[in-house]
């Protein structure tokens, strides 16, 4: 059972991983994309990208605690 819970967390902690990256991909893409466009909202859209990356970057802490519960659990 204990290798199975390690494949279990290594997997969940993984696709956190993953998901982050591409969101704050995305979200950072579509700011430089909003700031090429519109210069003059370059300080309401950086505030705004921060923020939304710390919403995602909450993603990989959740499922380390899961990858940890996961490998607990025997």
């Amino acid at each position: 059972m204990g290798a199975l819970a390690l494949v279990a967390a290594a997997i969940v902690f993984g696709l956190g991983a993953l998901g982050a990256g591409i969101g704050n991909g995305l979200i950072v893409g579509r700011t430089v994309e909003g700031i090429s466009r519109q210069p003059e909202l370059r300080n309401v859209l950086q505030t705004t990208m921060f923020i939304g990356i710390g919403v995602v970057e909450a993603l990989p802490v959740i499922t380390l605690v899961l990858a940890f519960m996961f490998y607990g659990a025997r």
